[in-house]
């Protein structure tokens, strides 16, 4: 199970910087000027076979001219208290700054696993100058430099040992489900009307990490886990309009889910939040069933839906297979179609290939359609098998992996995709030596 950690500090000590490299991507914006990161990054870690999600905070301030400030400081205080461990950057060039004191006075106060990095530590001259940051009062400091690398590795040895370890509870195996969104896109209304008045409920399950709730749904010959958050149930001590405050308790549900049902305000459109979802989810391995909700507020044309469903998919290609489907939560128009299309991408999710069919249908298509040559050498993809994967995985076994691109596995995926029902389920190729 995927635990939430958290990059803090104040500003422009390269908390972005790291967030880059822990994750393996450049979806952090970095800049010398402070105050770069006011939304929030989220993205997915792996370390020794760990996975762990990683959220790069604003930097924390006060008294300043910003006018996000305050927004800012929020979503930290939120970061420390939603997060299992956190990464507390300085910057060993500066020496203990006046902020630094104020974060660390907070952390202190949180009784949170907290891991002191003291950043821009390459040479040896300021490894020694990092000794002062013991003054902070938070124990030992890992010294790395996030821009080259170095000390990274000893970093996350020492935050995957910290990560708590989450006590499984024995489950029904039944599909977990989902219901994820921006905040107000109808999410508890969408839950109201699964449930109903005449509901048979059979218990309430405790999750296996903070806050989830899993509802056993039977009725109408379906019958799947639904899992919720407190954050959906009750009011939390956070306004329920803070963007960071929804996709924190995103991540733990997609996380704790098999399928996702994405909730896209019609009145609203489809936004950047519900892009990060989406990414998140594909992230994650999860199923997705796109719910356009409050269509019944849609003054409608000919071919409002078609145009609505196509700006969707632009804006999530390539991955575009998945259900759209527009209702409307509270009159609770088209819901028992929601029923049957979590029965269908769950059967896609655990849709099994036989292998001789397998490779009859690719190896023929892989025969017609190779892969480019690499600077003269041809590449020759002899087998194909599923993975034994909780999410669709094929390996295509070949003589030089190396060689393939990106282009050429979308175009196996899309022809996997034509031959086998997969929609909603993300499909993941791997290319490994013969």
């Amino acid at each position: 199970m995927s635990r939430i950690v958290a990059i803090l500090g104040r500003p422009n000590v390269g908390k972005s910087t790291l967030f880059n490299r822990l994750t393996g991507s450049r979806n952090a914006i970095v800049d010398e000027t402070s105050g770069v990161t006011r939304d929030r990054n989220y993205g997915l870690a792996n370390w020794n076979g760990v996975d762990f999600s990683v959220i790069d905070t604003g930097g924390y301030v006060r008294n300043s001219d910003d006018i996000f400030e305050g927004e800012i400081n929020k979503q930290v205080l939120l970061a420390i208290g939603e997060a299992d461990l956190i990464l507390f950057m300085v910057d060993v060039t500066v020496g203990i700054h006046d902020l630094d004191t104020s974060v660390a006075s907070l952390l202190r106060k949180a009784e949170k696993k907290v891991l002191l990095v003291v950043n821009k530590v390459d040479n040896h001259e300021r490894l020694i100058e990092a000794n002062e940051f013991y003054e902070l009062g938070l124990g030992d400091y890992f010294p790395v430099s996030s821009i080259n690398g170095s000390g990274t590795g000893e970093l996350l040895d020492a935050v995957v040992e910290n990560l708590p370890v989450t006590e499984s509870v024995p489950m029904p195996e039944l599909p977990r489900i989902a219901i994820v969104g921006r905040p107000n896109a109808g999410k508890s209304s969408l839950v109201n009307s699964l449930l109903g008045e005449e509901r048979n409920i059979v218990t309430h399950l405790p999750g296996t990490t903070r806050d989830s709730i899993y509802t056993r749904f039977s009725k109408f010959k379906h019958d799947f886990l639904l899992v919720d958050t407190a954050g959906l149930r009750k009011k939390s001590k956070v306004e329920e309009d803070v963007e960071f405050y929804s996709v924190m308790r995103a991540i733990r549900t997609i996380e704790n889910s098999d399928i996702c049902l994405l909730l896209v305000d019609a009145t609203r459109g489809f936004e950047s939040q519900d892009l990060n979802i989406v990414s998140l989810i594909q992230k994650n391995n999860k199923g997705l069933i796109m719910l356009v909700n409050k269509w019944d507020l849609i003054e409608k044309e000919s071919n409002s839906a078609l145009n609505y469903e196509k700006e969707i998919r632009l804006r999530t290609a390539p991955f575009t297979d998945y259900p759209v489907l527009f209702i409307s939560a509270v009159h609770k128009q088209r819901i028992h179609k929601v029923l049957d299309l979590i029965e269908k991408v769950n059967e896609n999710r655990t849709r099994k290939i036989p292998t001789p069919l397998l490779n009859e249908t690719m190896l023929e298509i892989i025969k017609n359609n190779p892969p480019p040559a690499w600077k003269g050498k041809y590449i020759r993809i002899k087998y194909v098998t599923q993975l034994p994967t909780l999410a669709p995985a094929f390996a295509f076994f070949c003589n030089s992996p190396q060689y393939i691109k990106d282009p050429y596995k979308r175009f196996l995926e899309n022809r996997l995709r034509e031959h086998f029902e997969f929609t909603g389920v993300p499909v993941r190729l791997f290319f490994r030596k013969k």
